[in-house]
């Protein structure tokens, strides 16, 4: 579906062909299938990861620890000048949809924070149909921004293939997202920018779904 939206909608206009999969609608998650899950990442150990992971990988352009170097990357979120308790009692107060905060403490074997005890929370997702993990990560990354402005900081470049962005605005594909941080907006202003996009990109991607539900 993606192969066939960005041929025709960035003018790639490639000769393509799809072999449409047997037995697979949009609404299986993987562990739903009769297929193995095979780790696409070291730091991609499990089914749990790949659900949290478009909203928590945004701590990947912070110094906030995405949980690498424990066994549950990127479900494990934290620092070391981060109280759990207070952090999470007020990422509880947000109420996002299919999750939990639970507040944790745990010490990375490798990269950010190595042997540093760091205090934090678990994402627990407990209704992954309803769960937003992109708006999710976002507001907890706000969270630390705003409880912790002396502290937190934004990671600086390199990162990745990049080397002259800095690494959160390479993540999330734009500038605009920091920015609203730094200017104060609030997560339902957030998340209400994108709706036009998101109502626009409903209507595009029509034409290119082959899978029902």
């Amino acid at each position: 579906e993606l192969a066939k939206l960005f041929n025709e909608e960035f003018g790639i206009n490639c000769e393509l062909e799809i072999i449409q999969t047997d037995g697979w609608n949009r609404d299986l998650y993987f562990d739903e299938t009769d297929l193995p899950w095979v780790i696409p990442s070291p730091n991609m150990p499990t089914v749990d990861t790949a659900i949290v992971f478009p909203g928590t990988v945004y701590f990947e352009g912070t110094q906030v620890s995405e949980g690498r170097g424990t066994t549950r990357p990127f479900e494990f979120i934290g620092a070391p000048y981060i109280d759990p308790d207070s952090y999470g009692d007020v990422l509880q107060t947000l109420q996002m949809s299919g999750v939990t905060f639970r507040p944790t403490k745990f010490l990375p074997t490798f990269q950010k924070f190595q042997n540093e005890v760091c205090g934090g929370v678990f994402v627990h997702v407990t209704d992954r149909d309803i769960f937003e993990p992109v708006i999710t990560g976002i507001a907890m990354v706000k969270t630390i921004f705003d409880m912790y402005p002396n502290d937190f900081a934004w990671k600086q470049p390199p990162y990745e293939y990049v080397y002259d962005r800095n690494p959160f605005d390479v993540i999330a594909g734009t500038t605009k997202l920091r920015e609203s941080f730094e200017n104060g907006f609030t997560i339902d202003e957030i998340k209400e920018s994108w709706r036009e996009d998101e109502n626009q990109f409903a209507v595009m991607r029509e034409k290119y779904l082959i899978y029902s539900n």
